[in-house]
């Protein structure tokens, strides 16, 4: 089944059309309407004229209610929502299904921020200078939201980035990955459905990074959220308007130290899953484990092993453990460096060769050299590195060694040496016996320095794309 979808900005006229193709079998599996700098800024025009005629905004009442038809809607169609998100990104369906229940969640996790996120109090009548006054402040929308995502979670990324601006009451223009942006259509449709008037949220890919440049940094825009690669995200935020507040969310490379005296037999399993895990294309995939040296054959190959025995292919099979990688280009990146690797004196323990133009085994390599590309950047591939270290110091000192900072993890049975670890560990956020992508959708999740800036996570977006708004009531009656 092929679905296309209009250019969704209000009044705009296409410049032609996008196909949409499947990563794993290169079928085309539907189609989108292009926008150019013409549409952009009819779309920048709408939403601003929109934000600035306050009679038009929607009440709280009404975004609640747009938020939790469009939860309703979501859940009807769940098994559809998810199958395509599965063919469109190459997710395999069982993690998609995760993905989808997620998405539904997170809508509904907007709506209720709507009725318990609010001002504050700020004291008066303590001194002279403020007697006779109260005073407080009402979170108000910051104004136009601009979003640019990415491509690895076709749905809920649009979810956390559209939806609060939803509930925030934000006009909001998002751009999809051009390899998925059929989810987002999908979405932005389904709140328009569930009664969302649609000039609040428009959609559209673009005709050139130009163009896309234009919608980011127009200084109409008064907040922009962005997940991407490092190197579009730090360029757009430095065109960016003056005014214009930001979030970016980046990769990382995670790493992960499991002491001497971890319990293996729970950790092996959920480090595999983390790395492998829709072929390693996510920004908290396990990357990089530093190990004891007595212990490092070993655990690289027991992990070598669980990899091994997923299943590699089409996505949207039940069976399916580990799909496509998003592009065929992508699949020749990581087996480069792969074999670069193992050039510079890595051992290969499983994996290492392409199954296919569109799909890549689990891969572990043993000692890849701390100079190799493999072991400097991120991956983004479902490959494994294990690292030999004579103690606790070198691993330390070798996961700290890079300018990414995300999410780790320490797997440990001493509680002294986990405090250690999450004293010391260059990150965002560190895992004490879990994987480093674990992650709900209510809680921070920030890449810091090359990583990222700002903080995500809905209620943390919320919180970016509103002001406190301060009144200040001056009466004798006070």
């Amino acid at each position: 089944m092929s679905e296309n979808y209009k250019i969704m900005i209000s009044g705009a006229s296409s410049s032609g059309n996008h196909e949409v193709t499947s990563p794993y079998d290169g079928s085309l599996i539907g189609s989108v309407e292009i926008a150019d700098a013409s549409a952009i800024e009819l779309a920048l025009d709408t939403a601003d004229k929109l934000y600035r005629d306050h009679d038009q905004w929607l009440t709280g009442e009404k975004r609640i209610a747009v938020l939790e038809k469009t939860a309703e809607i979501m859940q009807q169609r769940f098994e559809y929502l998810a199958i395509e998100a599965a063919r469109e990104g190459g997710k395999p369906l069982i993690d998609s299904r995760i993905e989808v229940t997620r998405a539904i969640d997170g809508v509904r996790n907007c709506a209720e921020l709507i009725r318990h996120e609010s001002g504050q109090e700020i004291a008066m009548g303590v001194n002279p200078a403020s007697s006779g006054r109260l005073a407080f402040t009402h979170r108000e929308a910051i104004g136009v939201v601009v979003a640019i995502s990415a491509f690895n979670h076709p749905l809920n990324l649009i979810v956390h980035q559209v939806g609060p601006a939803i509930a925030a009451g934000c006009p909001v223009i998002i751009k999809p990955a051009g390899d998925t942006p059929l989810s987002c259509m999908r979405f932005i449709s389904i709140l328009r459905e569930a009664g969302l008037p649609e000039e609040w949220a428009q959609a559209c890919v673009v005709d050139s990074n130009a163009t896309a440049e234009k919608l980011a940094s127009d200084p109409r825009v008064a907040f922009f959220s962005f997940i991407g690669s490092g190197r579009v995200g730090w360029m757009l935020r430095s065109k960016l308007a003056p005014g214009a507040r930001c979030a970016l969310e980046h990769g990382g490379v995670a790493p992960v130290i499991v002491a001497g005296d971890a319990d293996l037999d729970d950790a092996l399993p959920l480090i595999a899953k983390a790395g492998f895990y829709h072929a390693g294309q996510v920004c908290v995939s396990v990357q990089r484990v530093y190990v004891p040296a007595d212990q490092a054959a070993s655990i690289a190959g027991r992990i070598a092993e669980m990899g091994n025995a997923m299943t590699v292919g089409d996505p949207t099979l039940d069976s399916t453990n580990i799909g496509p990688l998003i592009r065929p280009a992508e699949v020749e990146r990581v087996n480069a460096w792969v074999n670069d690797a193992v050039k510079d004196g890595a051992q290969l323990i499983s994996g290492g060769k392409p199954i296919s133009d569109t799909c890549y085994p689990a891969t572990v390599l043993l000692d890849p050299p701390d100079s190799s590309t493999i072991s400097q950047n991120e991956i983004f591939g479902p490959v494994i590195c294990v690292y030999s270290c004579d103690d606790l110091d070198e691993a330390m000192r070798r996961a700290n060694a890079l300018p990414y900072s995300f999410q780790a993890a320490v797997f440990t049975k001493n509680l002294d040496t986990a405090m250690w670890a999450y004293k010391r560990l260059d990150a965002a956020a560190v895992m004490v016996n879990d994987h480093t992508a674990f992650r709900v959708d209510w809680m921070p999740f920030a890449g810091r320095r090359v990583s990222g800036y700002g903080t995500g996570g809905i209620p943390y977006t919320y919180r970016d794309m509103t002001v406190e708004k301060m009144l200040v009531i001056r009466s004798k009656e006070i």
